[in-house]
């Protein structure tokens, strides 16, 4: 191998490695090459040894405690807002509710807010290439209501038609909710423009950005989005720790989405008082540990620059969009003149359930499947792809392995 095909001006690939790691570790006997990164990416030392360091010193329930520990986690749990606020430029820590990932977010959005505006009659208006978790909430809330899902369609080439967008912005719609990128696909979506749109008519916007923190930088206040949320898993954060990000007034309007310890401000048989936001969203014990890893893995993120690395994201787009285009038969699903970090394919006369399992043999780890996108798919009329997603540790090297891999695949159903 050529290590010069991934030197680069934006840092030190090999020294960046050295800081996850799983990467390190082998396969059946072959190199891990990891390529999952949409479904969750690996963890830095760093996020490692801060869940490690707060279980071991630190260790105590928050919000409640006088004692030492309980104040010192309190602190520490409570400065990842404010870590938060700034990783997505929101105006106020207030404003950032902490969730177990994108998933809920999106569900205590659909609950509350969503149930609140909506009657018999409206729309919620999504996308044709959303996650599950940005059409099942609002298709159980709109069913709660009387309200119905209209769909923004999208082009053979995974962009949404903005044209059809804007048709579809009657007076009926109160919501619309829009993945800012596509996990299927790769797509990044216009949602500044798409945000402008929905505002001039005074619909409000729900923006999914789990795909998109990883790879670019966010603003909310510039993109003026209602809500954004995202998982920490999927930005180099543990599991089951996330975050929802709400304009104030929303959230001030909005009714709790549980009920329990810690989100009161007094309980008697006669009622209950709540307190203000974010904390009348979080009842009861929250995860501590994993909340103060993921303020960890934002600090990381930060430190080595959003721009870089997306810069370093679109070489490797590009490099291997190039190489996986030089394989016969393969064809690439999701060719949007705007992408990140995703690269799905089909191969022909190949399930991808079968060049996944193949592939894990030789040590590269891909998803195949329909990524819980199944409306995509059912667009595009195929049942499954297989994906590689990008992340900041990923090199040239990794791509001329799955495109080895590709060809091993080739030749066993040859």
């Amino acid at each position: 191998m050529d290590k010069r095909k991934d030197q680069s001006p934006l840092w030190d690939v090999t020294r960046l490695r050295a800081q996850f790691p799983i990467l390190g570790r082998t396969v059946h006997g072959k190199p891990l090459v990891y390529l999952d990164n949409a479904a969750t990416t690996q963890k830095p030392l760093r996020v490692l040894e801060r869940l490690d360091r707060f279980y071991r010193e630190e260790n105590a329930n928050i919000h409640r405690g006088l004692h030492e520990l309980s104040e010192r986690a309190t602190a520490d749990y409570e400065a990842v807002r404010e870590k938060a606020r700034i990783f997505l430029g929101a105006k106020e820590a207030s404003e950032i509710v902490f969730t177990r990932g994108t998933t809920e977010a999106l569900n205590l959005v659909a609950a509350t807010f969503g149930r609140s505006r909506l009657k018999a009659g409206d729309v919620v208006l999504v996308s044709q290439m959303e996650h599950h978790s940005n059409i099942v909430p609002w298709q159980m809330a709109a069913e709660a209501c009387g309200a119905r899902l209209d769909v923004i369609p999208m082009s053979d080439t995974g962009e949404l038609l903005q044209n059809e967008y804007e048709k579809r912005l009657t007076p009926e719609v109160k919501l619309v909710a829009v993945t800012h990128v596509s996990n299927a696909l790769g797509t990044v979506n216009p949602v500044l423009e798409m945000i402008r749109s929905a505002h001039a008519r005074g619909i409000p916007v729900v923006v999914d950005g789990a795909q998109a923190v990883p790879h670019l930088a966010v603003d909310v206040v510039a993109m003026d989005c209602d809500f954004y949320v995202f998982s920490g898993h999927k930005v180099y954060g543990p599991t089951g720790a996330g975050v929802l990000y709400g304009k104030h007034e929303h959230l001030e309007a909005m009714p709790p989405y549980q009920g329990g310890g810690d989100m009161i401000a007094s309980v008697s048989f006669g009622g209950t008082k709540f307190k203000k936001p974010p904390h009348k969203f979080e009842a009861g014990t929250p995860a501590i540990a994993d909340v103060v890893a993921m303020g960890e893995a934002l600090d990381f993120v930060r430190e080595t620059g959003r721009e870089r690395i997306a810069a370093w994201e679109g070489e490797l787009l590009a490099y291997g969009t190039e190489r996986l285009m030089g394989i016969p038969g393969l064809r690439l699903i999701g060719t949007a003149a705007h992408k990140a970090g995703v690269l799905s394919f089909i191969l022909e006369g190949i399930h991808p359930h079968d060049i996944g399992t193949i592939l894990d043999r030789e040590g590269v780890a891909i998803r195949a499947g329909h990524h819980c996108a199944q409306p995509v798919m059912e667009r595009l009329g195929i049942p499954a792809t297989a994906r590689a997603s990008l992340a900041l540790y990923n090199t040239r090297e990794d791509l001329d392995a799955l495109v080895g891999a590709l060809n091993r695949v080739r030749e066993v159903f040859r």
